[in-house]
């Protein structure tokens, strides 16, 4: 008897773990600032605590957005794409924040921002194709107009994070820009510069292969960047 192969949905599983997760951490940081211990042996203060809860919390609901855009603009995101977006949003408040990977890890933080560069850089070029309402990028428009496009697009994006990044550290004092050690002691001069100026070059690196990549693509007809476009309900 011939049994049917049934494929199990792993992105959508792996989406709800990741989901889980986050919801999971959120309770657990409210009750941890709530009724802090009086010695835990750990060297993480309130103010990480805060952090991870602004970050988990932001996680949720990043995981929720791409499902309200999808039924409101009627769009279609690509299984493939939606999964790397889940898998960056776990290895960048899970494992980042939480699980303490940006300290305990050398160059996590550096790995996330190209990813996170290339893939705002792929989003450029949907959103060419979204603003003048065509299933691809249009191919009256040159693709090196295109390309450019993107690339702005992906580093205005990564500036704007530097900015919530450095608002929320003023306003709430915490450390998402690193300016500090896990331990709390403060960077100085060019040493407290050196995360966010990392970070907005390695976002142009990132934004930068992809951008080159989808110029290629589109020049020569390659279909290579269509693969991560996101388009419109037919």
């Amino acid at each position: 008897m011939k049994q049917t192969a049934r494929k199990l949905p792993l992105g959508r599983i792996f989406s709800w773990f990741v989901f889980l997760s986050l919801v999971f951490s959120v309770f657990f940081l409210i009750l941890r600032i709530a009724f802090p211990p009086e010695e835990d042996g750990s060297a993480r203060s309130q103010g990480d605590y805060v952090l991870m809860l602004l970050q988990c919390t932001l996680g949720i609901a990043a995981m929720l957005l791409p499902g309200l855009l999808t039924k409101r603009l009627r769009i279609v995101i690509p299984s493939g794409v939606y999964l790397l977006y889940v898998l960056f949003l776990y290895c960048a408040i899970y494992l980042g924040e939480v699980r303490s990977f940006y300290y305990n890890v050398p160059h996590w933080d550096v790995i996330l921002h190209c990813f996170s560069g290339a893939m705002l850089g792929a989003l450029g070029f949907s959103v060419v194709a979204l603003l003048n309402n065509a299933e691809r990028v249009p191919v009256n428009l040159s693709p090196s107009f295109v390309a450019v496009f993107a690339f702005c697009f992906a580093l205005s994006l990564g500036v704007l994070w530097e900015v919530y990044e450095f608002s929320f550290d003023g306003l709430l004092g915490l450390n998402m820009q690193k300016f500090m050690l896990e331990d709390g002691t403060p960077l100085a001069g060019r040493a407290a510069l050196m995360d966010t100026m990392k970070d907005l070059i390695v976002d142009s690196l990132g934004a930068l292969s992809t951008t080159v990549i989808g110029y290629l693509s589109l020049k020569y007809r390659k279909g290579w960047i269509e693969k991560f476009q996101i388009r419109r309900k037919k």
